[in-house]
């Protein structure tokens, strides 16, 4: 459902991804891990068509992204860090504006705009101003609205970042749920994401990987601790 091939992205002399190559299929909820700058917002930038690549493929579905970026789009859902919304509208509000831009009007806009309140546990705040939600809400809404057409790729940039452990919690049990019927990717920093979320793991540094696999399978090669495998295999941003 994913496919990325040899994905390279430079800005200027700096290389933030360097000849990336993965595959994630439908059922598949894949843990995009590494430090603070290693690539993975980029990646997942040039995945649903925001970023040219400099050199490499992306296929959403079997569908170029470069070179049919609307029709690829139209399969993803993708929730950025730092979502932008408009602080003035309801929740309710944006997510119906939210889905007219998706082509959705009538019973099939109201359909949409239903199903992912309840999908994303909204219902107390539906007609709550967003300025005046906590960040937690303000998540979930912007999750709520990559959600509106149903796509068959999730791409999640930082799905968790800023949630405290009741919420962080909420949002691990919806994705896994939501990885047994789509193509989920996502990216943290937050090792503990991999055991309650993933069903694979890869971890990259410097815009490359070096480590993929089982969660289970990255603790015995990190002699049973993801962070230790973690701290060998990246680069700290501590220079001494």
């Amino acid at each position: 459902m994913i496919e990325v091939n040899n994905l390279t992205k430079q800005f200027g002399h700096k290389i933030a991804v360097d000849d990336l190559s993965f595959s994630v299929e439908k059922g598949e909820v894949l843990g995009f891990l590494g430090p603070n700058g290693a690539g993975k917002s980029t990646t997942m930038r040039i995945i649903t068509g925001f970023l040219p690549a400099t050199r490499g493929d992306v296929k959403i579905c079997g569908i170029p992204v470069a070179d049919k970026p609307e029709d690829a789009k139209r399969k993803i859902g993708y929730l950025p860090e730092s979502a932008p919304l408009y602080a003035d509208m309801t929740v309710v509000g944006f997510l119906r504006f939210c889905a007219s831009i998706r082509g959705f009007s009538g019973p099939a806009r109201k359909e949409a705009v239903d199903r992912v309140i309840e999908t994303c546990f909204l219902q107390t705040v539906v007609h709550q101003s967003i300025d005046t939600l906590s960040k937690g809400y303000r998540h979930r809404t912007c999750l709520a609205q990559s959600l509106l057409h149903d796509p068959e790729v999730l791409v999640l940039d930082e799905p968790t970042d800023g949630l405290d452990p009741n919420q962080k919690h909420e949002v691990r049990k919806l994705i896994r749920e939501l990885g047994k019927e789509k193509t989920i990717v996502f990216s943290t920093h937050i090792l503990e994401e991999v055991d309650a979320s993933c069903t694979r793991a890869m971890i990259i540094d410097q815009g490359k990987i070096v480590a993929e696999g089982s969660p289970e399978s990255l603790r015995t090669d990190g002699d049973g601790s993801l962070t230790e495998l973690f701290r060998k295999l990246t680069t700290s941003d501590v220079v001494a």
